[in-house]
């Protein structure tokens, strides 16, 4: 299995940037078994919904509401994920959560809160 640890939420204003991180740990060989790296969020009284993804042959795809100003990316010899956010908007304010799926087992990290207000 997979340990992912999300770090980089805050308070930040309209407009602002922020640089989430996912720390993953566990056996190297679990760490490579996994194909795909993901970003969700999950605003109040809402549905966890899709933000980015990032597949094995670092292809990526993001969510249509952040494509253009969310950057996805990963640094292998840190076992790192990464969520460049830019632009940000009020309607971006959520918990924010690292995910990384494999063909045996799916992994969350316990969120990190991103607000976004004036």
């Amino acid at each position: 299995q997979v340990q992912l640890v999300e770090s980089g939420g805050a308070l930040v204003q309209p407009g602002g940037s922020l640089r989430l991180s996912c720390a993953a740990s566990g056996a190297s060989g679990s760490i490579f078994k996994v194909y795909a790296w993901g970003w969700y969020r999950q605003a109040p009284g809402k549905q966890r919904e899709l933000v980015a993804t990032l597949i094995s042959a670092d292809a990526t795809n993001y969510a249509s509401s952040v494509k253009g100003r969310f950057t996805i990316s990963r640094d292998n010899a840190k076992n790192m994920v990464y969520l460049q956010m830019n632009s940000l908007k009020p309607e971006d304010t959520a918990v924010y959560y690292c995910n990384a799926r494999a063909s045996t087992f799916i992994t969350w990290g316990q969120g990190t809160q991103v607000t976004v207000s004036s």
